[in-house]
Formats: C-alpha cells, structure tokens, sequence
C-alpha cells in the first residue's frame, strides 16, 4: 500500500486528488494538508467527504511528512513547493509538484513570468515533466515530477504529433482556448464571482498568460526548434473543461487520410488520448470528470492551414489525475490504475 500526503488538499485540485486516491485501491492518504483548514475536519470543508473522510486537516510541515509517506503531492500556489522542498526530503520520498515551480527549464523565464525568486532552482534540471504520453520512461525513474499545467497539456498533446512530424510551420502557430472557472483556483475573488462571470466570456492574460512559455518550451521539443506562439485563454461560465483550438500553416500538402494515420501512430496505444472520428469536434462534456483528452483536427486547403483541437477535464488530467498517473507510473502500477472514471453526462 502505497502511502501519500497531500498539500494543499482543500483547493479544487486537492480535493480531486483526494476523490481519486480514495478509490485507488493501492493508495492510503495519510496526511490531508492546508493552510486555511488546519484542525478542521475534513468533510467539513468538502461535504460531499461526510462519512468517508473523518481525518483532520493537518499543516504544510513536508519535512515531517516525508518521513512518514512515500509520495507527497504539493497542489499549491507557485512558489510554495520550491520554498519547501530540499535534498534530505527528495532522499526519503517522491515528490510531484501541481505548481509551476519545476516544469519550466531556464529560472530566468520562470522568475520573468512568474514575478518571484525561485528558491530551489537546484532541483529544475532534475525534474521530470510529467506529461506521461510523451516522457512516461523518464517519469519511472523520477524522484521530483512537474505536473504539467492544463492549458499546456491539451495544447501540448492536441498539437504534438505535427509538430513532431514537422507537418505545421510553428513560427505560424496560435492557440484560442477557453477554461471553466475552477481553473481559477477556490480562492475567493471578484473576477470570479457568479455575477461577475455567469452570461459572460472573456479573454484573460492575453499575450501575457503564465501557461505561455510552459507550452512554447514543450512545442520546441517536439519541433526541434524555438518556438514562439500566441496563447489566448477564455473564461467561460463552467465548473470545468479546457478546450483549445490550435491554427497553423501546413508545411505541404497533405490529406485527412496522412494526418489522421500520424495522430494514431502517436495516440493509438495511449489509454488517454482519443482521437475522434472524422468530422467529429471535441467536447468539453464527453469528458467531464474523467482522465481522457479527446482531440480532432481539421484541414482547411483554402487558407493552407490545420485546424487542432482539443478537450478536457481542467481538473483531472489537467491537474489531479495527471499526477495520479505519474504516481502509477513511478510506483510500477499499471498507468490507468484509478483512472478509468468513465465520463459523466449530463
């Protein structure tokens, strides 16, 4: 039985970390932290936990957690897990960070966006970006994981397999994408309020949005080259769901037939990733509550471009589910293991 903490467990993607693991079956949550709740039960924070989580709400103390877990999950503001984090924990237990502390390579464009000194920059070079269906042999020797952010995942994963393939022009490259609100986080503010966001959508962060270096760093891997892009975020009035939209000019001619075989070559092993029919958009509601990206493209011969798109849950395998399949994956457990929630709907 594997033995995790969780800090930061009364956020939204905490408590979807605690709503998987409990139905694991290979996993006992030993310690649920907070800032906000310490001493408080923790289904009174969460009532949907009544009669199935009776523990206590403990503090962010890492160093005597990682003496007592295998597995510590920080689901944190930026900045935290990087401030706690050091040698003599990372020598006891595994780490994986839902933060931005680890996943982006140069400290310079993490402190430029992020506007904070980062504080362990030691441990960077040697955290593993836990996006499983690009770096899964990597994550399986991994002691610190970087869970990726959502809107990069989607991006990443809607996009990749051209990218790869150098079929797109990524100097060409822009990516439209609209979040639900939890994306925001649980704390309370203005911008967030229901009147303030529901009959509205808006475009946040333009030209300026954090995600934005996470998902350009990510395409220059896979492109082999520097890559520079527009990312556009929305917000719209939802609990849930990323969808991005991606545009870029093709590098050839090619038929849906050619694309539609890379996209399988790349995903057709992968549990979570479904490429849809032809013809056939993603939808946020197809996978609303669950681990699967379901992703499509369009190629429009008029404007010599491809249209990539994709669809998710924000807070699964955008943030807790994520992490759980990184945690199967350094622990040798089948990759799916507590995954396999099948899309709710309505």
């Amino acid at each position: 039985m594997i033995k995790a903490g969780i800090i930061g467990s009364t956020g939204y993607a905490g408590q979807e970390l605690v709503r998987l693991l409990l139905q694991h079956g290979d996993v006992e949550i030993k310690w649920y932290g907070s800032r906000s709740y310490i001493d408080q039960k923790y289904y009174d924070v969460f009532h949907n936990m009544f009669e199935i989580v009776d523990e206590t709400c403990m503090d962010d103390n890492m160093e005597e957690l990682a003496s007592q877990v295998d597995v510590i999950f920080t689901a944190t503001p930026q900045g935290l897990c990087a401030n706690l984090v050091n040698e003599d924990i990372l020598s006891k237990v595994k780490i994986i960070d839902l933060s931005a502390d680890f996943r982006i390579k140069d400290v310079n464009i993490y402190e430029e966006w992020y506007g904070i000194k980062h504080a362990s920059p030691q441990f960077i070079e040697e955290a593993v970006y836990g996006l499983c269906e690009i770096n899964r042999e990597m994550i399986k020797g991994a002691r610190l994981i970087a869970n990726p952010g959502c809107y990069p995942t989607c991006s990443t994963l809607s996009i990749y397999p051209l990218a790869k393939e150098g079929l797109i022009d990524m100097d060409t490259l822009i990516i439209d994408a609209k979040s639900g609100t939890s994306g925001a986080g649980r704390g309370a503010k203005v911008a967030n309020l229901y009147c303030e966001v529901n009959e509205n959508i808006k475009a946040y962060g333009v030209a300026t949005h954090r995600h934005t270096p996470e998902i350009e760093e990510q395409l220059s891997y896979a492109s082999g080259k520097e890559v520079k892009l527009n990312f556009t975020p929305h917000l719209v009035p939802m609990n849930r769901g990323i969808l991005v939209t991606a545009y870029a000019n093709l590098t050839k001619e090619v038929t849906y037939e050619e694309i539609k075989a890379i996209y399988d070559s790349y995903y057709k092993e992968e549990t979570f990733v479904r490429v849809l029919d032809k013809d056939v958009t993603p939808e946020t509601r197809w996978v609303e509550g669950s681990n699967y990206v379901d992703v499509n493209f369009k190629i429009d011969p008029r404007t010599n471009r491809v249209i990539m798109m994709g669809a998710m849950d924000n807070l699964v395998k955008g943030a807790a589910g994520q992490a759980v399949q990184n945690m199967n994956l350094i622990f040798g457990l089948p990759e799916n293991k507590g995954l396999m929630q099948v899309p709710m709907f309505p």
